[in-house]
């Protein structure tokens, strides 16, 4: 594998991170790519030839190998670290999507305009891309250590192991080859693991954290602005017009409801005496 060019396509990467995306990014290659180039490979090396068992018997040998190491370290390093890294390219491709846009856009409208302010900001469908990442770069690196820590019993290697596989006779016993050394490097290995995740959830409560901020502050500033919006609503001099005229349109209107009911009251009540001394004339009221 040509890890130059791996590190040269991320590279591209670093310019679209946060402060905790370029940090994972040089765990990745300082204690990853780089350990795992210049030592863990020599480390392990050819070492099916380094697993020696305490037989002839022809085959038994690597069975057994294939039954303790169902796949090397090393190779399930390689995997991991090309899957854990491949997200990082769906942010790439998002910007490179966004130039595309803004440069057909320029073309049909002309240079002066603009489609987005800036096609590296994390707004819109690249945060949500950039979240999406963060979120399954974790899921990976989880699902490596739990691959490493089902096959290999805690990430332990022992000195001796004993095999009773067929074609072997009987139970054999085998040597792993640079036990200790091994030892340490998948140690370190998960570690580096280990702090790329808890890396990756900082990124993600800090990125959604900010955007809560954000939408926070936005609320605030356009409560605000309808506040003042309100305020110089009723401080204008036609609203005091309206006022005034609206007292002087109480003074002059005319008698309350009260009053109006009152004198209805009394006129249909004469009319009721007139209509009763119509009929009986020697009949006398009450004033």
């Amino acid at each position: 594998m040509d890890w130059k060019t791996f590190q040269a396509l991320l590279s591209g990467v670093n310019k679209y991170s946060t402060a905790f995306g370029r940090i994972w990014l040089s765990v990745v290659f300082v204690f990853r790519v780089m350990v795992y180039v210049v030592a863990a490979e020599r480390v392990w090396g050819d070492e099916q030839k380094d697993f020696d068992c305490n037989t002839k018997q022809p085959g038994c040998a690597n069975v057994c190998y294939d039954f303790f190491f169902p796949i090397s370290h090393i190779r399930l390093w390689a995997l991991q670290l090309i899957f854990v890294t491949c997200p990082s390219f769906m942010v790439v491709m998002h910007v490179a999507y966004r130039d595309d846009r803004e440069r057909k856009y320029r073309a049909k409208h002309g240079d002066d305009t603009k489609l987005y302010n800036n096609t590296g900001k994390k707004h819109g469908g690249l945060w949500w891309t950039y979240l999406l990442s963060l979120f399954v770069k974790t899921g990976i690196e989880v699902a490596f250590l739990y691959i490493l820590h089902h096959i290999y019993d805690s990430f332990y290697l022992p000195r001796l192991v004993k095999c009773e596989v067929a074609p072997c006779p009987n139970q054999v016993d085998c040597y792993i080859g640079h036990p200790t050394e091994k030892k340490v490097f998948t140690y370190f290995m998960v570690g580096a693991s280990a702090l790329c995740i808890v890396l990756n959830i900082c990124e993600i409560i800090y990125l959604i954290s900010k955007r809560f901020v954000r939408i926070a502050n936005k609320v605030k500033r356009r409560h605000r602005k309808m506040t003042v919006h309100s305020n110089d609503y009723n401080n204008e001099p036609c609203n005091d017009c309206n006022r005034s005229q609206l007292k002087l349109d109480q003074r002059e209107r005319p008698p309350s409801l009260k009053l109006s009911h009152n004198s209805a009251y009394r006129l249909s009540t004469l009319k009721h005496k007139e209509a009763m001394r119509a009929s009986a004339p020697n009949l006398s009221f009450a004033p």
